[in-house]
C-alpha cells in the first residue's frame, strides 16, 4: 500500500480537492483525480526531507506559539506607531546576521513562519557559508537584542522541540 500511496491522507485530500475544483463527479474527473492523487505524492517525495517529523516535546510548541502570538500583537502596535507617528528620518531599517545552531528543516520552517508573521521583520535567507540567518528589521535600535531574542525565545525552544534525541 505504501508503494502506491506513500502519504494516503495527502492522496485523499488531493482527490477531494480535484473533485471540488472541477465541481463534478463524472467518470473522467474521478479518473483524473485518482491519477493526480497517486502521482503527485510520488513527484513531491524529494521535497519532503522527513515524512513525519519527530517532536520531542510538542507541548513546548504550544507555549512557543502563544508567546509568538503575544510578540506579533505587540509588534503590530510598535510598527503602526512608527509608521503613523515617528519621524521618518530617525527610521533605522537594517539587515542583520544571526548565527543559527538549528539544522532541522521543520524547526527552520517554523522559525521562518514565526519571524515572517511578526510585523517589522522579514526572513531573508540562510547564508550557507556559516549558517547565519539574514534578517531585515524595519526599525533597528539594538542588534544584540535581536540576536538574543531570536536565539533564546525562538531557536532554543525549537531545538528542544525538534532536535532532541528520542529517549526510550
Amino acid at each position: 500500500m505504501k508503494r502506491w500511496l506513500p502519504t494516503p491522507v495527502m492522496s485523499i485530500v488531493l482527490f477531494l480537492f480535484w473533485l471540488l475544483l472541477n465541481e463534478s463527479v463524472e467518470p473522467a474527473h474521478l479518473l483524473l483525480g485518482a491519477i493526480v492523487a497517486v502521482v503527485l505524492p510520488h513527484l513531491t517525495r524529494p521535497l519532503q526531507p522527513m515524512l513525519y517529523p519527530h517532536m520531542a516535546n510538542p507541548f513546548k510548541l504550544f507555549r512557543l506559539l502563544g508567546m509568538a502570538l503575544v510578540e506579533i500583537v505587540r509588534s503590530c502596535f510598535n510598527v503602526s506607531w512608527v509608521i503613523l507617528f515617528a519621524s521618518k528620518s530617525k527610521l533605522n531599517s537594517q539587515f542583520i546576521k544571526i548565527p543559527l545552531t538549528m539544522r532541522n528543516p521543520y524547526g527552520l520552517a517554523v522559525l521562518s513562519c514565526l519571524i515572517n508573521s511578526t510585523p517589522g521583520t522579514v526572513w531573508v535567507e540562510i547564508l550557507p557559508d556559516n549558517h547565519e540567518l539574514a534578517l531585515h528589521v524595519f526599525d533597528l535600535h539594538d542588534e544584540q537584542w535581536w540576536i538574543d531574542t531570536i536565539k533564546t525565545r525562538y531557536e532554543q525552544p525549537l531545538i528542544e522541540i525538534f532536535e532532541q534525541e528520542k529517549t526510550a
